[in-house]
């Protein structure tokens, strides 16, 4: 995880807002691809349809851009779609980034062990 920042969202959603949450996120997809310093950028949803999670990792320089710049533009019917229940963050964040994400009630967890291939 050195120089990289995983993080793993879990949101509640209502099973009526589905395709309008599906939707917008296309979009948000579709502006996160462009970024470079994105690695990993994926939404996965039970069968219910009432929870999802959202599956990212950045090289630590992108994750401020994509929040404050890509996002951005879409947070607000973001946010009146979906509640974030949970946000784990993993790797080495600075002040900044904590700054940012600790408004969506981040709990950071920091590697003490472990390998990546």
């Amino acid at each position: 995880m050195q120089d990289e920042i995983y993080s793993i969202y879990h949101l509640s959603l209502k099973p009526a807002d589905y395709d309008a949450f599906k939707t917008l996120v296309e979009q948000i997809v579709e502006a996160t691809s462009k970024e470079a310093d994105t690695t990993t950028y994926e939404y996965v949803v039970n069968a219910e349809r009432t929870v999802i999670h959202i599956v990212e990792k950045y090289r630590t320089k992108g994750l401020l851009p994509h929040v404050e710049q890509t996002f951005a533009p879409f947070a607000e019917r973001f946010l009146n779609l979906a509640k974030i229940d949970k946000l784990y963050v993993y790797g080495d964040t600075t002040p900044e980034i904590r700054a940012k994400l600790d408004g969506f009630g981040a709990e950071y967890l920091t590697p003490f062990a472990g390998f990546s291939r």
